[in-house]
């Protein structure tokens, strides 16, 4: 996505000011363009290394602009319009540039951060902390926000959902491959504005071309054709089928004060440590027989549940739900470097591959171990991109972010569905271009492949063929102890009118992979740091090092009058203590009754569940069928009946109790899910429960 934002400033003060403006940005965002417009005269800003230039313009009298990424965090952006005189407006635009993320359902989302929240810094980092801000109350910053969002695809538009009211979606053509969507009037800047694109047949393999910069240098970057491959492996459904059973599942929890919050701000809103236990439950339940795991609760301390992980068992699972149940926000602050620090240093179990779910600037170089995933969720409003989608991506895992009125459980529960995928070993790409042509990749290597998400691969082809116009990528792993192999063809002839879009994307993949090199070296190579400013002002994209600056030297006359700074105010995001307690859901009653084993026992509780009393349950369980194969049968058809909306919840508890049946040689199965359909009133099949 191409994102254009144009601020509008007005000085109704006395003196000259400067305004200063801190806000977020998506942490992958590749910040390309940045102009000022003072009366009818506009100034493109250049990417220059930081300096004093800017501070020398205002000193000498000039007017001046400047962006740069903060010290604290690349997802936060500083904007300073300098020496503005009273009375007189200034119209400053940014154009950025970023991936869309995939979600669980295919929708691609954007996110426009509106919320700023303070960013994360460990106790020793010897930062000089936070970017300074001021903050009012959400629906009260002196500004308003306005979106327009033109959507165009090559296959049909479905849908656009926002977390926000929207304007009627705009269809452009009867195709319905474009469409424009607004923003409704009204933001309040209490939560960011988040919109889920869907598309048929979507989620293609696709490769594109995009042609070099005509005034560039050939060779360099901008001066060479860049290709983008987006890659959507499909893996075998009969090795899906199967979940490891091996693993060490470490889940790392936010216990600070912040997790007393609401979820949302909707009526019934549990808070987030209430959310944390529920899902815990989940995940506790859903594990497979013979893993290990352990829960570690951090705030200004942490506290692990356990002394070391512990074998999973119906006892172990036992006291550590009822610790879950016990479990407060009440650890203080938010200290997550900690934690991570003492897993990683400790060796991993034999045979059992780490994996590390957490909730929360970490050293990347601490969380780059073989046999180690970490897993990271970022929980409401304003949450850091740059932090949880950048522990996630150096430990070889996946991101999520849970805003707005979404449940924790099914995003956690889709991370936990790719902790459990058989792991992918192997990796290796090999391109097929003529010889004429050579490949310099700007991406990483891949080094890990999820099932049906979105492996993004940028490279920089130099050099023309002067017949074969194809070109292929080829990408081989092994799965389950099987080689598979998926093969994408492309056309060598750039893509017409991209605006240099999959250039920038790649240089800003480039950049962000050089400065982690960089703070690895903790500046004692020159040679990271020189790199990053190189490409960075070749290719226009902002980085650590970088900033835009534009001066504005106007009729050449100094401004009169001392020089006052204000801070425009960001949004405070205050939450409320939720007002009322939610109902206990029926689907967690269920789910908190299962066994280790995944079976469920034929007791009071259960009826409950079902609305029945222990007689009607237990009245037309077939003679010869165990009780405890009755109420887990019962527990599935109530499930597949009644709950298919939530199925990605409970699907790993429910494949623990199709093979717990499986495992018990029952001869009536089909009889147990005949009488269990009478009694409940569903008319779920046998083959539908995986029996």
């Amino acid at each position: 996505a191409t994102v254009s934002s144009t601020l509008q400033y007005e000085n109704q003060e006395q003196s000259p000011l400067e305004a200063i403006f801190v806000f977020p940005l998506p942490g992958e965002a590749a910040v390309c363009r940045f102009s000022a417009k003072i009366g009818q005269t506009e100034v493109v800003a250049e990417v220059q290394e930081k300096q004093k230039q800017y501070d020398d313009a205002l000193s000498s009298g000039q007017q001046a602009f400047l962006l740069e990424e903060s010290d604290e965090s690349p997802d936060v952006f500083k904007l300073s319009v300098g020496s503005l005189p009273p009375g007189e407006k200034a119209s400053v635009s940014l154009d950025y540039v970023t991936e869309l993320a995939v979600q669980a359902d295919d929708g691609l989302r954007l996110c426009l951060p509106a919320v700023l929240n303070p960013r994360y810094q460990p106790q020793d980092s010897g930062s000089g902390g936070s970017a300074q801000v001021s903050s009012v109350p959400a629906g009260s910053v002196p500004y308003s926000l306005s979106l327009s969002a033109h959507v165009s695809s090559p296959h049909p538009i479905s849908r656009v959902e926002s977390n926000c009211p929207l304007d009627p979606l705009n269809y452009l053509n009867t195709e319905k491959t474009q469409a424009t969507v607004s923003l409704a009037a009204g933001h309040q800047f209490d939560r960011d504005v988040e919109l889920l694109l869907y598309y048929q047949d979507t989620h293609q393999p696709t490769a594109i071309v995009e042609a070099a910069q005509a005034s560039a240098k050939p060779g360099s970057l901008m001066g060479d054709p860049v290709v983008m491959l987006s890659l959507y492996p499909e893996f075998p459904k009969d090795v899906m089928s199967s979940m490891t059973s091996h693993g060490e599942f470490l889940f790392v929890v936010d216990r600070s004060g912040s997790m007393e919050c609401p979820m949302h701000l909707g009526s019934g809103s549990l808070d987030r440590i209430s959310s944390a236990r529920e899902t815990l439950l989940l995940l506790l339940k859903s594990l497979p027989m013979g893993c290990y795991f352990n829960i570690i609760g951090f705030g200004s301390s942490y506290e692990s549940f356990f002394p070391k992980s512990v074998e999973y068992s119906q006892k172990t699972m036992d006291e550590a739900l009822q610790m879950v149940k016990e479990m407060r926000a009440d650890l203080g602050g938010t200290e997550i470097l900690q934690p991570l620090k003492h897993i990683y240093s400790q060796p991993c179990l034999p045979d059992q591959p780490r994996q590390v779910s957490n909730t929360p600037y970490i050293p990347y170089s601490a969380l780059d171990r073989v046999a180690q995933q970490c897993f990271s969720f970022g929980i409401g409003e304003g949450a850091s991109t740059a932090l949880i989608s950048g522990v996630a991506k150096q430990a070889r895992g996946h991101a999520q972010f849970i805003t707005g009125q979404d449940r924790m459980q099914p995003k956690v529960m889709q991370s936990l569905r790719f902790a459990l995928q058989p792991a992918v070993v192997d990796i290796s790409v090999k391109w097929n271009v003529p010889k004429e042509v050579s490949v310099t990749l700007l991406s990483p290597p891949i080094r890990v492949i999820f099932q049906g998400q979105r492996a993004l691969l940028y490279a920089q082809l130099t050099g023309e063929s002067s017949g074969d116009t194809e070109g292929s990528v080829t990408v081989k792993y092994s799965l389950a102890k099987q080689p598979v192999e998926n093969q994408l063809s492309f056309s060598l002839k750039p893509a017409e009118d991209t605006g240099m879009t999959v250039h920038r994307l790649g240089a800003r993949t480039l950049i962000q992979s050089l400065e982690v090199e960089e703070r690895e070296q903790d500046g004692e190579k020159e040679g990271a740091k020189e790199k990053v400013i190189e490409l960075s002002v070749q290719s226009g994209v902002s980085s650590a090092f970088t900033a835009f600056i534009a001066v504005h030297k106007g009729d050449g006359e100094a401004l009169q009058g001392q020089l006052l700074r204000r801070h425009v105010p960001t949004p405070n995001f205050d939450s409320p203590a939720p007002t009322s307690k939610p109902v206990r859901d029926p689907l967690l009653q269920l789910i908190s009754l299962q066994k280790a084993s995944g079976s469920w026992v034929l007791e009071a509780a259960l009826a409950e569940v079902l609305v029945k009393t222990e007689e009607e349950v237990s009245k037309p369980k077939p003679a010869q069928v165990d009780q405890e194969v009755w109420a887990t049968v019962l527990a599935l058809v109530w499930l597949y009946g009644f709950k298919m909306e939530a199925q990605e919840e409970w699907q790993f508890l429910a494949m623990k109790a199709v093979s717990w049946i499986q495992a018990q040689k029952v001869a009536s199965v089909s009889e147990c899910v005949q009488a269990g359909n009478t009694l409940l009133g569903c008319q779920v099949q046998k083959d539908t429960l995986g029996l």
